[in-house]
């Protein structure tokens, strides 16, 4: 039974090099290790569910898929589903950006011999970018694409002794996103900063302190990063 998946799943799977071995966290019916392995990107996979149901689910498909021989689905939490030097690379999508940041601290010490991570943040991808950065990972690509109207970010990283320090913009916005500078970009922090925008003057009318006078800040910082990446686009 061949695999469709989304848009979004075969943009991830672009950056899966070709001929190694993968791990799927949190693989939600593990689609993106069949969809991998039908189509020889990676002759193994692990497909990690921490539910029950989803992890049934997985079985179920790997089964009816008859890739039983190339896909093993595991159940447990994160990186517990994969021994060190298992797997060539790692994937992690369609969760929170703090989640996947919780993901990747505690099983770090899985992480040795994978030479890729591939993450796809639905929000908060700064918290995944600053996780990277702090822990020898060199952001190497990304990418930004809508599907169904809500837009996802793709982070990918490689394990380097040399990570250039992002700044507190690039770690918000992703520093190949900003060079890109894509519809998909624009529509994403246009939308955000119309949020910031709402609630920065909800926030001028509150009593002062240093509480609200730090969210000013923040948000302002914000407000600034996105308007100084539009406005080089479009000089």
């Amino acid at each position: 039974m061949s695999i469709s998946i989304s848009k979004r799943l075969m943009k991830v799977a672009d950056y899966i090099p070709t001929g190694g071995s993968m791990a799927d966290i949190g693989s939600d019916h593990a689609y993106l290790p069949c969809y991998c392995v039908q189509n020889s990107i990676v002759t193994k996979a692990i497909a990690g569910e921490v539910n029950d149901g989803p992890y049934r689910s997985a079985c179920t498909q790997v089964k009816n898929s008859e890739l039983e021989g190339n896909i093993e689905v595991r159940l447990g939490d994160g990186l517990d589903v994969i021994a060190s030097g298992e797997v060539s690379t790692v994937v992690i999508a369609g969760m929170g950006g703090q989640l996947i940041q919780n993901i990747l601290e505690k099983g770090k010490n899985k992480l040795t011999g994978v030479q890729r991570l591939v993450l796809q943040p639905n929000v908060g991808a700064r918290f995944v970018r600053s996780w990277l950065q702090e822990n020898n990972w060199k952001l190497i690509n990304e990418a930004i694409l809508e599907e169904d109207d809500k837009i996802y970010e793709i982070v990918v990283a490689e394990p380097s002794d040399t990570v250039k320090p992002m700044d507190k913009a690039e770690l918000l916005l992703g520093p190949f996103l900003i060079n890109e500078n894509n519809p998909a970009f624009k529509k994403k922090w246009k939308r955000e900063m119309d949020n910031w925008e709402r609630v920065l003057t909800q926030l001028e009318r509150a009593l002062p302190s240093n509480e609200i006078e730090d969210k000013k800040k923040e948000l302002l910082f914000r407000i600034n990063a996105v308007k100084s990446v539009v406005d080089k686009a479009t000089n």
